[in-house]
Parts: structure tokens; C-alpha cells; sequence
């Protein structure tokens, strides 16, 4: 997690090296804790959530306090969860791990607790691509894990660049656009 990441002047988050954003979805609303610069250190506001094969990155329609936005890098998302409830929108849940800077001590900083509910709909193409984005982050920093098993256990975030996020975006449009029928089932003309 960081705090105010780079923004260009229309609100989008500036990509790393490699980073590709997939998907923008407006209209949700974002709860997170523990934010110094937020009134009572809690955020809850609308905008914009962004997905890419990095991170997320949530902006907000207009600043509070001093939070302008927040980084969610794939590789610290744990406990992710996606919710339905019967009287209320869809919504993810889950927990962020810091990025804690090189020389500093990680008990000074503690997880995040975050939501983002889908007020607006449009979970059902967010959610499947979120999952499937953490799934391939874990499974690329596990093998590059055993791989290099005698490296440093601390993780850069931009290495999970490394997903097949094309691959990805062709099977979602391939599922989105084909309709779903069988040729063999249409009836025969009489002849």
C-alpha cells in the first residue's frame, strides 16, 4: 500500500515500467483504515477504482484531507473476499500489506483493512479479472520464490508485471462478445 501515488492531471495513476491498466471502474465506493493524512484515520468516499497487472489504485472523485489516492500492489492484497449480500451492493474485501521503505521498521507500520463496494454495478467484469490477477501474481512469485530460494526475502511489487494480462483480456472478450449457442442445435431448414 502507499499512500498518494503519482496521478497524471486527469486522475489516472502514472504506470510503472511495464505496467498495463486493464480496467477503470467509476461509480464505487472505497473504505481503508489507518490513514494518517484522513480525518479519524479512516477513508470512505467514491471514485475510481484502477486494475492493473501491478496493482490497484483507487482516486477519489474529490480529496479528503490530504488523501489523494491509494496503491494496492496485487502481491500485498491477502484475504480477499468477494461479498453479495441480500440488501446492500456487491463489494470486495480484503487486506493490504504496507510498502514499508528499505530502512525502516515494519512494526511501525500495520495492514489495511479495505472495501470496495460496486455501487454503481459493474462487479461482473471487475471481479473475475481482479481474481484472476492475484492469482497469476502469486503463482509467478512462488516460482520465482523456489527459483531463487537463496535471494532476500523482500518482494518488489513490479516484478508481478510479469502476468499474462493479454491472455487474460482476450479470453474475458472472447466470453463477453460470442454468443453462447451451439451450431448443431439450430433447426434445419426443410428442403
Amino acid at each position: 500500500m502507499a499512500e498518494n501515488p503519482q496521478l497524471f492531471g486527469n486522475g489516472m495513476p502514472v504506470p510503472f515500467y511495464g505496467e498495463m491498466f486493464v480496467l477503470a471502474r467509476d461509480g464505487v465506493e472505497f473504505h481503508v483504515d489507518k490513514i494518517p493524512s484522513a480525518p479519524g484515520g479512516q477513508v470512505k468516499t467514491k471514485g475510481t477504482i484502477y486494475l492493473s497487472n501491478i496493482r490497484m489504485v483507487f482516486v477519489p472523485n474529490k480529496p479528503v484531507g490530504n488523501f489523494f489516492a491509494f496503491d494496492m500492489p496485487l502481491l500485498f492484497v491477502h484475504g480477499e473476499k468477494f461479498n453479495q449480500p441480500i440488501f446492500h451492493c456487491n463489494n470486495i474485501s480484503g487486506f493490504v500489506e504496507p510498502v514499508v521503505p528499505e530502512n525502516q521498521n515494519r512494526a511501525l507500520y500495520s495492514t489495511h483493512t479495505f472495501k470496495i463496494l460496486f455501487k454503481e454495478g459493474g462487479c461482473g467484469t471487475f471481479v473475475p479479472l481482479f481474481l484472476n490477477l492475484i492469482a497469476s501474481v502469486r503463482r509467478y512469485n512462488q516460482f520465482e520464490a523456489q527459483s531463487a530460494a537463496n535471494m532476500a526475502p523482500r518482494v518488489d511489487p513490479l516484478q508481478a508485471a510479469q502476468t499474462p494480462v493479454d491472455e487474460m483480456m482476450r479470453r474475458m472478450l472472447t466470453r463477453m462478445i460470442l454468443p453462447r449457442f451451439s451450431f448443431s442445435n439450430l433447426p434445419q431448414s426443410p428442403s
